[in-house]
């Protein structure tokens, strides 16, 4: 995902001499239609989840992501550049599907936060990644053959993996699914209780089963609304838009340190933080670190946006005065987006749903995240041009605001909890066991 923050510099300037160069506003799109991608692999993801399997779903976007990379290293012109973009999303849509789904069903809930947080951990990884390379590679072409290695590695690790013991048991494969259980929890475990518990839920899901109709069902539409306005929220903070910008923000910026430094920097701040918060999610909860989150990113980006401001007025005095503010905002600003809203809404997408709508609830999560990524990519620059370099930072950080009060009065905790209970919690059907445990 972080491939266009280093290419886009390059290819805009032909700073590799390259037959191929883009503008500006062709730039706009390249950056932006990982997302149009992503939205159809949301979809296609939800589907796939419960006809493949969580495991099958991973395997099966291996491929066509190393397609995508392929159409990158050859592009001849700007269409195969956004073919392959669009390609990567595709399958990045399916696997923001098919792993958090993977992880909240196969983990406990004493660990299920930690768990759950990998996957955005992962994601910065291979944001970090592309930046580190993108400084040393001289090409945009031979970034995108070092971007096709991760998926080969996913692919081996995979291979390995057991598929979840929920899908497993919802195909009739009982044996199969006990077997996965024992698998992800020890050999000397009792995985007994927590089988009654699966039979019990994958009974309760058959007998209600939903159609797009009955998604206005109290139970369904509150977890629903929650998770789409924290997939809303995360995007509106412009995370995306300036992460798949930053070479070209700091650039911009003028504040004297390389801008492929400062981006290696964010990347790393980016892994460290995101580190960190798979430690906390489990300690603190789900709802405070939200809290904090978009207090601190609000804050983070006045900053950012006094700084543009001033430079906008009196750029030599800027640069002289205020040179260190732009990479100090950023640091705090993704410090504080590692710990909440990166990996929450995403963790959240697995644990909200009950196990009867959680493939077509989460694609509709998804999809709703990565359309409001597509449309503020989209309009990032149009924007700054409208309302000034400075003007888009103060919407941002309106958007933090308003999802700072959103966090304190309407977010719900879920650390801890069964997802039995969470389902409970908005007046789903309750089940009981003797061991109230479960990995559905």
């Amino acid at each position: 995902m972080g491939y266009t923050s280093p290419a886009s510099p390059q290819l805009m300037n032909n700073s590799t001499n390259s037959s191929l160069v883009i503008t500006t506003e062709q730039n706009i799109w390249f950056t932006s239609t990982i997302n149009l991608g992503a939205l159809t692999g949301g979809l296609l993801g939800g589907v796939f989840i419960n006809t493949l399997g969580r495991r099958g779903t991973m395997l099966a976007s291996v491929l066509p992501l190393l397609g995508s990379w392929a159409l990158l290293v050859f592009a001849q012109n700007f269409a195969m550049l956004v073919c392959g973009r669009v390609l990567v999303g595709l399958c990045a849509g399916v696997t923001s599907i098919a792993v958090p789904t993977y992880i909240g069903e196969f983990s406990s809930p004493d660990i299920r936060g930690k768990l759950g947080t990998c996957f955005q951990l992962m994601a910065v990884i291979g944001m970090l990644y592309s930046f580190v390379f993108g400084a040393v590679m001289n090409t945009w072409r031979g970034l995108a053959g070092i971007c096709a290695i991760p998926p080969v590695i996913y692919l081996v690790l995979v291979l390995f993996a057991k598929e979840s013991p929920t899908y497993l048991l919802s195909k009739g494969k009982e044996k199969e699914a006990k077997e996965a259980l024992q698998y992800f929890r020890g050999k000397h475990y009792d995985v007994e209780p927590e089988m009654q518990l699966m039979r019990k839920t994958q009974e309760e899901a058959l007998q209600n089963t939903v159609s797009l109709n009955e998604l206005k069902t109290p139970y369904i539409l509150k977890p629903l609304l929650i998770s789409c306005t924290l997939m809303i929220f995360q995007q509106i903070s412009g995370i995306n838009a300036m992460l798949f910008n930053l070479s070209v923000i700091f650039e911009d910026a003028g504040s004297g340190l390389p801008e492929e430094v400062s981006t290696i920097i964010v990347g790393v701040v980016l892994v460290l933080a995101t580190a960190v918060a798979s430690i906390l999610m489990d300690k603190v909860g789900r709802k405070v670190l939200l809290i904090i989150s978009s207090a601190i990113m609000t804050l983070a980006l006045v900053a950012l946006d006094v700084y543009f401001y001033e430079k906008y007025w009196n750029k030599d005095w800027a640069v002289l005065n205020l040179g260190w503010l732009p990479l100090v905002s950023f640091i705090v600003f993704v410090t504080a987006f590692s710990i909440g809203y990166g990996p929450i809404p995403w963790l959240m997408m697995g644990e909200l749903f009950s196990l009867n709508v959680r493939g077509v609830a989460s694609s509709i999560a998804s999809m709703v995240n990565w359309t409001i990524s597509f449309f503020i990519t989209l309009i990032y620059e149009p924007m700054q041009v409208a309302i000034g370099p400075y003007g888009i930072y103060w919407f941002f950080a309106g958007c933090c605001f308003i999802n700072f009060i959103f966090c304190i009065l309407v977010v719900p905790e879920t650390k801890g909890k069964t997802l039995q209970e969470i389902t409970a919690h908005f007046g789903g059907p309750v089940i009981t066991t003797k061991k109230d445990i479960t990995t559905i």
